[in-house]
């Protein structure tokens, strides 16, 4: 009796070239950064640094404005994103699952605002801010950062709560189950998982987010972000601007180890319940 031998899987060339080539347009500057990060002094044309060291980090971390910073932004993003979950998440339900005059137009508006060039659009929300002396104030950051996350809060949860296997919300109404007990324990379940996507993506967007703060914000209010450009505008020392952009990365990485952790393992396909 002969024993099939499957053949051995054929490498696809192309695809390992592309994947190569991909993989070192992201990574690259992202390690050239990290380097410079640590480095003191670094000429051309060497391929590597002459010397490391942590002296910059020293001269960064030892900044007040820059631990303020840090704080202030956490603030703003915890706020952005508590507010935009509260507004956003029931005006999703609604779309997703009732019908009323001007749905769709109204739906398909939250898209427009990102259709046209932003900066545009932040400049005449900035000049009703001024009449309502909002500009210069934690407030203001916080309301022109709400018009940045409506994409994410409002399309994506639409998206999971279509999602959600109705049958199964109505057996629950079948045997008994008041409206809010099915929501609590069929509806939001399912559609967690990718509410808390779009929960960490407008965390982090509202983390970095730079037009609107520092339009609205300045000079008052300054963001990591906005410390950072004012930062090497004011001293051109390629090190400040690594250290301040690895301390950037920190707020990215904890939310994808987050997500990982709890949406991660196929959760967008069985929810928080299966």
């Amino acid at each position: 009796m002969k024993t099939l031998v499957s053949p051995r899987p054929r490498i696809d060339g192309l695809g390992v070239l592309f994947a190569a080539v991909l993989t070192l347009a992201i990574i690259g500057p992202l390690l050239v950064v990290g380097t410079w990060a640590f480095t003191e002094v670094w000429r051309y044309p060497s391929i590597i640094p002459q010397q490391f060291g942590l002296r910059f980090w020293g001269q960064t971390l030892g900044r007040a404005d820059v631990w303020s910073a840090l704080t202030l932004s956490l603030q703003l993003s915890t706020v952005v994103t508590l507010l935009s979950a509260l507004i956003c998440l029931p005006a999703a339900y609604a779309f997703a699952r009732m019908k009323f005059p001007g749905r769709d137009i109204l739906f398909f508006s939250f898209l427009a605002g990102h259709a046209f060039p932003k900066f545009g659009l932040l400049v005449a929300i900035a000049a009703i801010f001024l009449q309502l002396n909002l500009i210069g104030s934690f407030w203001g950051v916080v309301l022109i950062q709400l018009v940045g996350t409506l994409m994410f809060m409002i399309w994506i949860p639409v998206a999971a709560f279509q999602a959600v296997d109705r049958r199964m919300e109505e057996a629950a109404r079948d045997v008994g189950a008041s409206p809010l007990r099915v929501f609590w324990s069929i509806t939001l379940p399912q559609a967690g998982p990718t509410i808390a996507a779009a929960v960490l993506l407008t965390f982090v967007s509202t983390f970095y987010e730079t037009e609107g703060a520092w339009l609205v914000g300045a000079p008052s209010i300054r963001t990591m972000p906005v410390l950072m450009i004012s930062f090497i505008n004011n001293q051109m020392v390629i090190q400040f601007g690594a250290v301040l952009s690895v301390l950037l990365w920190v707020p990215s990485f904890i939310a994808l180890m987050f997500a990982r952790r709890v949406i991660g393992g196929g959760a967008f396909a069985r929810g928080f319940g299966g």
